[in-house]
């Protein structure tokens, strides 16, 4: 009964120039990393329960079954078991990836097969983003940890889809012109934002610059935003309205109404249109249960209408290049009215979970981790830089032993990178070292501040990492790193 490996169509050029309604979902599945900062390992989590912890409770009721959603018939009967993240765009957290890697092989397989599924339903495009590796919120990251973000993302990506990304989804959509122009250098083709991060557009060639107001872009088409270097990179505005109602107004209560509400969101007119919408891919079966069987029926239901093509961003770029280019609000992003305050202020947004409470604590918070990041940067400069000619760029390339600690992986990386094999002691100090700084990257990661209280497991967990990033420091004062104790 299980869907096989081929789409349930394979659309060529000619389907594609048949139609002129498209219709893409996004899903953002992740979890912030929630590993004991010493042990590695997710520890036990009584909220969670009857499960160990959240990772657990949340890949049982969202990620496992999007994997394998049951479409039913009038009658509740079995009639199609299909994987959902074949069909639709998605982008899987890093840290998320990795955990599921060693603890649900089963789901992650499925999760990667999905990939290579849609390359052959749509056109050669694979339907997963790469993301910012640890989900930090990247306009109030100082460049060099943007850069090593994105590089992380993309490697990461690589290395478990074996493929480029062509985009890659930003923590909280959360943008600025140096975001944009570091994506773009490093080979990201798009990104998605929610409609009020849009500035102003204008149709290429005009001189006239068109304002938005409130989300007023018209989320149907995408935009090129030329950058200040001379790039550009491709923005897609999801539909604000249609996402808001899937995640808070009940719409996976039913899939046919789903696949309807977006289906009405079309123009009568015979321009090529992209309805698409972003939210997070909890909301499938985590938030809303069951919501992975109304994903499941609502592109069940665009398939068989007739009335619209499913694609990804990708496809549709490759038919549909943009004819508007756009401006975007710096430091804005989807979940926070006030741009990106939530991630560094008492802005007033919260979880709602604590009425009168407040959230002073987030300044000083973020100063302090600042200031962390700051301190250690020149230990790492001097201590490193003895045995690395740029110690930042061989932090870029850290990933490669993130992702595969074999202790020939790491010699080989240390040889690489110094040119010679250090002494036990030097290597343990220039792993350490290393370390370090991927703890710098963890401290950042945005659900620090996104909840009510400074006492929140999220914010615990990179208080957690600060304190391995201060304890990696000097772990023995007696072994200085100099080439001469070799």
């Amino acid at each position: 009964m299980r869907q096989k490996d081929l789409p349930l169509t394979d659309k060529s050029d000619e389907a594609m120039n048949s139609t002129n309604k498209f219709i893409c979902i996004h899903g953002h599945f992740y979890q912030p990393p929630r590993e004991n900062a010493w042990l590695e390992v997710v520890e036990s989590e009584d909220s969670a329960a009857p499960f160990a912890n959240w990772n657990e409770r949340i890949t049982y009721e969202c990620y496992a079954p999007n994997t394998a959603a049951r479409i039913l018939d009038h009658h509740n009967r079995i009639t199609n078991i299909v994987n959902n993240y074949a069909r639709i765009s998605f982008n899987m957290g890093p840290t998320l990836l990795s955990w599921l890697e060693r603890t649900n092989p089963v789901t992650y397989r499925e999760i990667l097969r999905a990939d290579r599924i849609s390359r052959v339903r749509f056109g050669g495009h694979g339907s997963a983003l790469a993301q910012v590796y640890n989900h930090l919120i990247m306009p109030l990251a100082n460049r060099r940890d943007k850069e090593t973000q994105i590089i992380w993302g993309i490697r990461d990506f690589e290395h478990r889809f074996q493929r480029p990304p062509e985009g890659m989804w930003l923590a909280e959509t959360a943008v600025d012109t140096e975001t944009l122009e570091l994506l773009a250098e490093h080979g990201i083709r798009f990104t998605i934002l929610a409609p009020r991060q849009a500035k102003a557009f204008r149709k290429r060639g005009s001189e006239r610059w068109s304002p938005t107001d409130n989300g007023s872009i018209d989320p149907r088409r995408p935009y090129r935003c030329d950058l200040p270097s001379g790039q550009s990179i491709n923005l897609f505005f999801y539909d604000g309205g249609i996402a808001q109602s899937v995640a808070f107004e009940g719409l996976l209560n039913n899939g046919e109404a789903f696949a309807n509400r977006i289906l009405g969101s079309f123009s009568d007119d015979n321009e090529p249109e992209l309805a698409h919408i972003a939210t997070d891919g909890e909301s499938y079966g985590h938030h809303h249960h069951y919501g992975e069987m109304a994903l499941a029926a609502c592109l069940k239901h665009i398939d068989e209408s007739g009335q619209a093509t499913l694609v990804n961003y990708g496809e549709y770029l490759e038919h549909f290049p943009p004819k508007y280019e756009v401006q975007i609000h710096e430091d804005s992003s989807w979940s926070c009215v006030h741009g990106v305050e939530r991630w560094r202020a008492d802005c007033g947004c919260n979880s709602g979970g604590h009425p009168g409470w407040n959230q002073k604590w987030r300044a000083p918070l973020r100063d302090t981790l600042d200031w962390l990041r700051d301190t250690l940067a020149p230990l790492f400069e001097r201590e490193a830089g003895l045995w690395l000619s740029d110690p930042w760029a061989t932090r870029n390339r850290y990933i490669q032993l993130i992702l595969d600690r074999d202790p020939d992986e790491v010699e080989g990386f240390l040889l690489e990178e110094t040119g010679q094999i250090p002494g036990q002691r030097e290597k343990t100090k220039l792993l350490r070292l290393l370390e370090v700084q991927r703890h710098c990257m963890l401290m950042y990661t945005s659900c620090g501040w996104f909840f009510d209280e400074v006492s929140a497991a999220e914010t615990n967990q990179i208080l957690q990492n600060a304190h391995r990033a201060i304890t990696h420091d000097h772990p023995d004062r007696s072994l200085p790193l100099t080439r001469a104790s070799t």
